[in-house]
């Protein structure tokens, strides 16, 4: 019996580009994602802002001059996933007192980790859930809205 595969209900989206490792490169990565983001009717922040910091991450440690670092979206399903990939191998992020990107990237993904590339490249990716959070209708009033005062 021939067992017929799940369908995809909603599209896959992705978009990528390599751009220079510079502040010039790590800018426009931050506007051309905000961009398409909203091209997606998706919400600009906190993604915004988790490119911003990978893509700095990348120019700032992860350059290598005339290597380019490559920006990659994509959405399945509820799941926004940022990758930035660059040609520095040998030094992998590490949340430290000394600066606040990955901190940042911590606070406003939902998961973030580092894949290893092709040497010498290795991916810094971020997911964010799209979904928003379930609201609470066993909390407040009829409807789940809160209570009025009690008069």
């Amino acid at each position: 019996m021939k067992q017929k595969s799940p369908e995809l209900t909603s599209p896959i989206r992705n978009f990528s580009l390599q751009l220079s490792p510079t502040p010039r490169g790590a800018r426009l990565a931050r506007l051309l994602a905000a961009e398409q983001l909203r091209s997606w009717g998706l919400p600009l922040d906190p993604a915004r802002q988790v490119v911003a910091e990978l893509a700095a991450n990348a120019v700032t440690h992860g350059r290598v001059p005339g290597r380019d670092f490559r920006l990659l979206l994509y959405v399945v399903a509820d799941t926004l996933r940022i990758e930035v990939t660059d040609t520095r191998d040998d030094r992998l992020p590490a949340l430290s007192d000394s600066g606040r990107g990955l901190l940042l990237v911590e606070a406003f993904s939902d998961r973030w980790g580092t894949a290893p590339g092709l040497p010498p490249r290795k991916t810094v990716w971020a997911e964010l859930n799209l979904a928003p959070e379930p609201k609470n209708l066993h909390s407040g009033g009829a409807d789940g809205l809160p209570e009025g005062p009690h008069r």
